[in-house]
Protein backbone atom coordinates (compact mmCIF):
# COMPACT_ATOMS: atom_id res chain seq x y z
CA UNK A 1 0.00 0.00 0.00
CA UNK A 2 1.31 3.37 -0.98
CA UNK A 3 1.64 6.35 1.38
CA UNK A 4 -0.98 8.23 -0.05
CA UNK A 5 -3.43 5.46 0.27
CA UNK A 6 -2.24 4.56 3.70
CA UNK A 7 -3.00 7.88 5.56
CA UNK A 8 -6.33 8.13 3.26
CA UNK A 9 -6.96 5.07 4.85
CA UNK A 10 -6.56 6.79 8.33
CA UNK A 11 -8.44 8.72 7.30
CA UNK A 12 -12.05 7.30 7.47
CA UNK A 13 -15.08 7.95 9.38
CA UNK A 14 -14.58 8.68 12.92
CA UNK A 15 -17.06 6.91 15.62
CA UNK A 16 -19.79 9.20 17.15
CA UNK A 17 -18.52 10.96 20.88
CA UNK A 18 -20.06 8.86 23.31
CA UNK A 19 -19.48 11.20 26.96
CA UNK A 20 -20.92 8.13 29.05
CA UNK A 21 -17.96 5.97 27.42
CA UNK A 22 -15.62 8.86 27.94
CA UNK A 23 -14.53 8.20 24.09
CA UNK A 24 -14.12 11.71 22.03
CA UNK A 25 -12.25 10.63 18.82
CA UNK A 26 -9.81 13.76 17.54
CA UNK A 27 -11.31 15.93 20.35
CA UNK A 28 -9.92 18.29 23.01
CA UNK A 29 -11.41 17.83 25.96
CA UNK A 30 -10.92 19.98 29.21
CA UNK A 31 -11.81 19.53 32.94
CA UNK A 32 -11.53 21.97 36.06
CA UNK A 33 -8.57 21.54 38.37
CA UNK A 34 -9.13 21.20 42.12
CA UNK A 35 -8.15 24.72 43.84
CA UNK A 36 -6.78 26.65 41.41
CA UNK A 37 -9.96 26.43 39.07
CA UNK A 38 -11.80 27.50 42.41
CA UNK A 39 -9.26 30.36 41.68
CA UNK A 40 -9.52 31.05 38.33
CA UNK A 41 -12.23 29.45 36.51
CA UNK A 42 -10.93 29.62 33.16
CA UNK A 43 -7.61 27.80 33.95
CA UNK A 44 -8.06 23.90 34.21
CA UNK A 45 -6.59 20.50 32.68
CA UNK A 46 -6.69 19.40 28.97
CA UNK A 47 -6.04 16.00 27.23
CA UNK A 48 -6.26 15.68 23.43
CA UNK A 49 -8.06 12.38 21.83
CA UNK A 50 -7.12 9.24 19.95
CA UNK A 51 -9.12 8.31 16.96
CA UNK A 52 -10.50 5.69 19.23
CA UNK A 53 -11.28 8.43 21.05
CA UNK A 54 -9.15 7.63 24.28
CA UNK A 55 -8.25 10.41 26.16
CA UNK A 56 -4.51 11.31 26.79
CA UNK A 57 -3.37 13.79 29.19
CA UNK A 58 0.33 14.66 31.05
CA UNK A 59 -0.46 14.71 34.65
CA UNK A 60 2.25 13.66 35.87
CA UNK A 61 6.33 13.59 35.76
CA UNK A 62 7.48 11.16 32.79
CA UNK A 63 3.57 10.74 32.35
CA UNK A 64 0.85 10.39 30.34
CA UNK A 65 -2.72 9.42 31.16
CA UNK A 66 -4.26 6.54 28.69
CA UNK A 67 -8.08 6.67 28.44
CA UNK A 68 -8.32 7.66 32.54
CA UNK A 69 -8.70 11.46 32.30
CA UNK A 70 -7.35 13.24 35.74
CA UNK A 71 -9.64 15.04 37.93
CA UNK A 72 -12.67 13.64 36.33
CA UNK A 73 -14.80 13.40 33.23
CA UNK A 74 -14.11 16.14 30.69
CA UNK A 75 -16.71 19.43 31.08
CA UNK A 76 -16.00 20.78 27.69
CA UNK A 77 -14.90 19.18 24.34
CA UNK A 78 -13.81 21.03 20.91
CA UNK A 79 -13.60 17.99 18.39
CA UNK A 80 -11.06 18.97 15.39
CA UNK A 81 -10.68 18.64 12.03
CA UNK A 82 -8.12 16.12 10.48
CA UNK A 83 -8.09 17.77 6.89
CA UNK A 84 -6.48 20.88 8.61
CA UNK A 85 -3.39 18.19 9.40
CA UNK A 86 -0.29 18.37 7.35
CA UNK A 87 0.79 14.27 7.13
CA UNK A 88 4.16 14.41 4.78
CA UNK A 89 5.19 11.17 3.43
CA UNK A 90 8.58 12.98 2.69
CA UNK A 91 9.72 16.74 2.57
CA UNK A 92 7.75 16.81 -0.91
CA UNK A 93 4.85 15.88 0.53
CA UNK A 94 3.95 18.89 2.75
CA UNK A 95 0.63 20.39 2.31
CA UNK A 96 1.52 22.76 5.04
CA UNK A 97 3.75 26.02 4.20
CA UNK A 98 6.22 25.02 7.33
CA UNK A 99 8.59 22.28 5.55
CA UNK A 100 11.29 22.49 7.14
CA UNK A 101 10.46 23.71 10.20
CA UNK A 102 7.94 20.97 10.31
CA UNK A 103 10.20 18.45 9.62
CA UNK A 104 12.90 19.40 11.64
CA UNK A 105 10.20 20.18 14.80
CA UNK A 106 8.91 16.04 14.17
CA UNK A 107 6.14 15.00 11.52
CA UNK A 108 3.62 12.12 12.03
CA UNK A 109 1.56 9.96 8.81
CA UNK A 110 -1.32 9.97 10.97
CA UNK A 111 -3.52 11.44 14.04
CA UNK A 112 -2.41 8.71 16.44
CA UNK A 113 1.08 8.79 15.09
CA UNK A 114 2.08 12.41 16.45
CA UNK A 115 0.43 11.52 19.41
CA UNK A 116 2.70 8.57 20.32
CA UNK A 117 5.20 10.85 19.26
CA UNK A 118 4.46 12.94 21.81
CA UNK A 119 3.82 10.36 24.57
CA UNK A 120 8.05 9.31 23.76
CA UNK A 121 8.55 13.17 24.14
CA UNK A 122 6.96 13.84 27.20
CA UNK A 123 7.47 10.51 29.17
CA UNK A 124 10.77 12.09 29.54
CA UNK A 125 9.68 15.26 31.06
CA UNK A 126 9.17 16.74 34.50
CA UNK A 127 5.27 18.04 34.80
CA UNK A 128 5.25 21.73 35.85
CA UNK A 129 1.98 23.71 36.23
CA UNK A 130 3.94 26.71 35.68
CA UNK A 131 6.32 25.61 33.45
CA UNK A 132 5.48 22.32 31.66
CA UNK A 133 2.20 20.96 31.66
CA UNK A 134 -1.07 19.63 29.81
CA UNK A 135 -1.10 22.49 28.06
CA UNK A 136 2.63 22.21 26.67
CA UNK A 137 1.41 18.32 25.82
CA UNK A 138 -1.36 19.09 23.63
CA UNK A 139 0.57 22.35 21.92
CA UNK A 140 3.52 20.17 21.25
CA UNK A 141 0.83 17.32 19.44
CA UNK A 142 -0.40 19.88 17.65
CA UNK A 143 2.48 21.59 16.50
CA UNK A 144 3.11 18.18 14.95
CA UNK A 145 0.19 18.05 13.01
CA UNK A 146 0.59 21.31 12.00
CA UNK A 147 -2.78 21.90 12.83
CA UNK A 148 -4.83 24.85 11.22
CA UNK A 149 -1.31 25.06 9.29
CA UNK A 150 0.31 26.48 12.20
CA UNK A 151 3.84 25.72 14.18
CA UNK A 152 2.59 28.50 16.80
CA UNK A 153 1.06 26.68 19.17
CA UNK A 154 1.16 26.85 22.85
CA UNK A 155 -0.18 27.12 26.42
CA UNK A 156 -2.11 30.23 25.68
CA UNK A 157 -3.69 29.61 22.11
CA UNK A 158 -4.45 25.91 23.25
CA UNK A 159 -6.01 27.58 26.49
CA UNK A 160 -7.98 30.10 24.05
CA UNK A 161 -9.13 27.27 21.55
CA UNK A 162 -10.91 25.18 24.12
CA UNK A 163 -12.41 28.17 25.71
CA UNK A 164 -13.80 29.93 23.73
CA UNK A 165 -14.54 27.07 20.71
CA UNK A 166 -14.96 24.23 23.24
CA UNK A 167 -18.58 23.19 23.54
CA UNK A 168 -19.96 21.93 27.17
CA UNK A 169 -20.50 18.07 27.23
CA UNK A 170 -23.72 16.85 26.55
CA UNK A 171 -24.76 13.15 26.67
CA UNK A 172 -28.03 11.15 27.25
CA UNK A 173 -29.25 13.95 29.06
CA UNK A 174 -27.90 17.13 27.30
CA UNK A 175 -30.13 19.79 29.84
CA UNK A 176 -28.70 17.84 32.50
CA UNK A 177 -25.43 16.90 31.55
CA UNK A 178 -24.48 21.10 30.01
CA UNK A 179 -25.78 21.79 33.60
CA UNK A 180 -23.43 19.35 35.55
CA UNK A 181 -21.09 20.29 33.43
CA UNK A 182 -21.19 24.29 34.04
CA UNK A 183 -21.69 23.71 37.77
CA UNK A 184 -18.49 22.32 38.31
CA UNK A 185 -16.73 24.46 36.36
CA UNK A 186 -17.95 27.98 38.08
CA UNK A 187 -20.07 26.72 41.36
CA UNK A 188 -16.71 26.24 43.45
CA UNK A 189 -15.56 29.50 42.01
CA UNK A 190 -19.20 30.92 43.03
CA UNK A 191 -18.66 29.54 46.67
CA UNK A 192 -15.11 30.37 46.85
CA UNK A 193 -16.06 34.27 46.03
CA UNK A 194 -19.21 34.52 48.28
CA UNK A 195 -17.28 33.16 51.18
CA UNK A 196 -14.51 35.52 50.59
CA UNK A 197 -17.00 38.42 50.27
CA UNK A 198 -18.42 37.60 53.93
CA UNK A 199 -15.73 36.94 55.74
CA UNK A 200 -12.92 39.58 54.19
CA UNK A 201 -15.15 41.79 52.14
CA UNK A 202 -15.08 43.21 48.96
CA UNK A 203 -11.51 43.79 49.37
CA UNK A 204 -10.95 39.64 48.49
CA UNK A 205 -12.42 40.54 45.24
CA UNK A 206 -9.29 42.85 43.94
CA UNK A 207 -6.97 40.44 45.48
CA UNK A 208 -8.66 37.55 43.31
CA UNK A 209 -8.50 39.74 40.78
CA UNK A 210 -4.73 40.18 41.22
CA UNK A 211 -4.04 36.80 41.67
CA UNK A 212 -5.80 36.62 37.97
CA UNK A 213 -3.66 38.51 36.55
CA UNK A 214 -0.82 37.53 38.13
CA UNK A 215 -1.48 33.98 36.19
CA UNK A 216 -2.45 35.34 32.97
CA UNK A 217 0.96 37.74 33.56
CA UNK A 218 3.08 34.94 33.64
CA UNK A 219 2.12 32.73 31.04
CA UNK A 220 1.95 35.78 28.37
CA UNK A 221 5.43 36.73 29.41
CA UNK A 222 6.86 33.16 29.67
CA UNK A 223 4.78 32.33 25.98
CA UNK A 224 5.31 35.53 24.06
CA UNK A 225 7.98 37.52 25.90
CA UNK A 226 11.07 35.58 27.34
CA UNK A 227 11.96 33.37 24.62
CA UNK A 228 12.13 29.15 25.85
CA UNK A 229 11.34 30.34 29.97
CA UNK A 230 8.26 27.77 29.12
CA UNK A 231 8.87 25.54 26.61
CA UNK A 232 9.40 21.96 27.06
Amino acid sequence: MSSTSRIQHELCQLDEIDPKKAKFPCCLVWTPLPVVSWLAPFIGHIGICQEDGAILDFSGSNFINVDDFAFGAPARHLQLDRNQCCFPPNLAGHTCKHGYQHTEFGTAITWDDALRSSIRHFQHKTYNIFTCNCHSFVANCLNRLCYGASMDWNMINVAALILFKGRWIDGMSVIRSFFMSVIRSFFPFTVVICLGVFLVGWQFLIELFSFSLLLMGWFLLGTYCVNGLLEC
